[in-house]
């Protein structure tokens, strides 16, 4: 079999495909013993029908040839894909040339491919990260944390402030007159919100001894008529810090030493959340290069298409209904078909401009990068690589992978060339970045981790995956 393929109107492919005679006649024999074995004719057993008497039940070797035909195409266009490495993203408009009744086989496909979109502007984006300073005052708050769980509560005799706890004796009257809540000597944290904002607006600057009276929204219960009476007030008194309260608290003898490893954790945690923020940041910047009128629609309803159905299997893992989601997510059926557009339709973009970028920059996955690609598929579905490659040529979804793996090296090329700064505007080295990717990799001790800025997000590789098991 031969395939060529050459641009059309659009983004569409006009792919001429050959198949030689004997390829043909083979196709024609797996059907009739395939056929042999289904029809039912009276005197024959099954698998033993002659095929001239198979022919002429079926109308003809014509028919009989047109039946193995519609069979075989799909493999055929399918081979001719992978030959081709085209991805289309539509079905086909099949065009049979010649050898519908007899010779070697030919026809055209017009296949819809994804169009190459302009990313104008990609060498020079720049994107703000968190920034990677640890400062004195967030390790003095970490250590505030600390602190309180060793707090004492010491009568006040001022009014009551934020943070402050108060005793208080509270009783809520619904709009029909039954009790919502009646409760004595609740110890309450000013600020917190913990029943309804309108209590921390009465409690701030109340005294012992106040009596306070208000009316608040309180859920499902509607207007709620609320009393209460102000018992006492006090605030936290923090401990001191000290080596000995360091010594009590943690496992440090200082408080140096818990300082240094304080300091240590929120550094962590920045560099996770730079890495993450490097990342998002980065793509998105490229995404908002894309033109809205270059994305397909096909695309983005099959995206659309896509999350429905993921969502819907999650959700029905956890026996919810979608209807039971929306309540709980307090949205509509047009809300979240709204949110699942837009999230398609960025998602379509990023997977276009990553595309354009790997085009643009000649970013190629050699042989070598795509066995072990397809390694790692085989291993993680349990089955021999070389049935997994002939199984995604069948599927014709062997392109599918290797486009995966380029726009990995796309994301990464874009991450290694975006300019950084902080929330202060000040510049952030690809250096520090590459530092903390190291810190973060050697604390988590996963070789894999390394994987994450090519194959976070790898949805489509997944649902090729996907495709392959069923």
């Amino acid at each position: 079999m031969r395939a060529t393929a050459e641009p059309a109107e659009g983004n569409t492919i006009r792919l001429s495909v050959e198949v030689d005679e004997p390829e043909v006649d083979k196709v024609l024999d797996e059907a009739v013993k395939t056929l042999t074995r289904q029809v039912r004719i009276p005197g024959f057993r099954p698998g033993k029908v002659p095929r001239q008497v198979l022919e002429a039940r079926m109308g003809g070797a014509t028919a009989l040839r047109a039946e193995a035909l519609r069979e075989a195409l799909p493999d055929f266009y399918a081979q001719a894909l992978a030959d081709a490495d085209l991805e289309p993203i539509a079905p086909p408009e099949i065009d049979i040339t010649s050898g519908e009744e007899a010779g070697p086989l030919a026809f055209d496909a017009l296949v819809q491919v994804r169009p190459t979109v302009a990313i104008a502007g990609y060498g020079g984006l720049q994107i703000t990260v968190p920034s990677l300073q640890v400062t004195d005052e967030e390790i003095g708050e970490q250590l505030d944390r600390l602190r309180e769980t060793d707090a004492e509560l010491v009568e006040v005799g001022r009014p009551a402030i934020d943070r402050d706890n108060v005793t208080i004796d509270l009783v809520g009257t619904a709009p029909d007159g039954a009790e919502a809540v009646n409760v004595s000597d609740y110890l309450y944290e000013v600020g917190s919100g913990r029943v309804v904002p309108a209590l921390d607006d009465q409690l701030r600057g109340a005294k012992v001894g106040d009596v306070l009276s208000f009316t608040a929204e309180a859920g499902d219960t509607g207007d709620v008529a609320f009393r209460v009476l102000v018992k006492d007030v006090k605030e936290k008194k923090l401990p001191a810090l000290t080596d000995e309260w360091a010594a009590d608290s943690s496992e440090f003898s200082t408080l140096d030493e818990l300082r240094g490893d304080l300091r240590g954790r929120i550094s962590r945690v920045k560099a996770l959340q730079a890495r993450l923020s490097q990342r998002e940041s980065t793509l998105g910047a490229l995404v908002e290069l894309v033109d809205d009128d270059e994305v397909p629609e096909v695309l983005v309803e099959e995206e659309v298409r896509q999350r429905v159905h993921d969502l819907s299997h999650r959700l029905a893992e956890q026996n919810i209904g979608i209807e039971q989601f929306l309540q709980a997510t307090g949205r509509t059926g047009d809300d979240l078909v709204a949110q699942v557009r837009d999230e398609a339709q960025r998602s379509v973009k990023a997977d276009l401009a990553l595309r354009a970028l790997a085009d643009a920059e000649d970013l190629d996955v050699d042989d070598t990068e795509m066995d072990a690609e397809l390694d790692a598929m085989a291993e993680r579905m349990g089955t021999d690589p070389a049935d997994l490659r002939h199984q995604l040529d069948h599927a014709g979804r062997t392109g599918a992978v290797r486009s995966e793996q380029r726009k990995s090296k796309a994301l990464t090329w874009l991450m290694d060339h975006v300019a950084m700064v902080d929330e202060e505007g000040n510049e952030v080295s690809h250096d520090e970045m590459a530092a903390l990717a190291d810190t973060l990799l050697t604390d988590a001790e996963a070789p894999g981790g390394a994987r994450s800025d090519a194959a976070d997000g790898d949805e489509a590789t997944a649902r090729t995956t996907e495709d392959v098991e069923q």
